[in-house]
């Protein structure tokens, strides 16, 4: 099984959206490569590329659905629950239509479509993830704090990048960028995984309400 994380941003902001490419091996996850800037049709080509070895599965960062009317989803104000009993800070979960988010859900949305009209030889499935909660949910209390901090302070993503060494995820190169967003397209594989292997699962669920939310969230 190949499973691609993606740590979406924004239609025009190719170069803070990151694609990462993992194959699972029994119990581990072996880092393929990560591409950065990528496309939206850099994507769809990535994703079909890797259908012709494998089924894929794809946990993207970004919403990719809206609430009827606007304001939160249901999966929305569960998932702020969730992280906020763990210590994270309920503003990490932010609702899909408010200004600073909804050119990422047009994106978010218009992708997940193209990804499902795609034609492959393998099956194709696909998540919505949350990656700081994919984090935040597995690491040690005592941790917490680098989950807090890591998209501003790099001794906090170096810290990160050695614990997703540390849940499994192999041959993780060397971390270079002072980004974030190298970590959430990491995170976002590794919470895609969770989801698909029954054996795994994943730490937080909602499921998909179709037809306007097709697609489950999780962390």
């Amino acid at each position: 099984m190949r499973v691609i994380g993606i740590d979406l941003s924004g239609p025009s902001n190719h170069r803070d959206t990151v694609l990462s490419v993992f194959k699972t091996q029994g119990r581990y996850l072996k880092f393929i490569k990560w591409i950065n800037p990528v496309s939206d049709q850099g994507i769809l080509n990535e994703i079909l590329e890797q259908s012709q070895l494998d089924e894929v599965v794809v946990g993207i960062d970004a919403p990719l659905s809206y609430e009827d009317g606007g304001g939160d989803r249901q999966g929305d104000r569960e998932l702020r629950k969730f992280i906020t009993a763990l210590g994270m800070k309920p503003g990490s979960i932010m609702t899909p239509t408010m200004t600073r988010m909804v050119y990422l859900t047009l994106r978010g949305i218009r992708l997940s479509r193209e990804i499902e009209s795609l034609k492959t030889p393998n099956p194709i499935s696909m998540v919505e993830v949350h990656p700081g909660a994919v984090i935040g949910s597995r690491i040690s209390p005592d941790d917490l704090k680098y989950v807090l901090s890591y998209k501003q302070n790099l001794s906090a993503r170096m810290f990160i990048w050695d614990w997703l060494g540390q849940q499994n995820l192999t041959e993780l190169p060397i971390l270079k960028e002072e980004q974030s967003h190298f970590i959430d397209a990491c995170a976002a594989a590794l919470g895609a995984w969770h989801w698909k292997e029954s054996s795994l699962g994943p730490k937080w669920f909602f499921p998909a309400i179709p037809p306007l939310n097709p697609y489950d969230l999780c962390c």
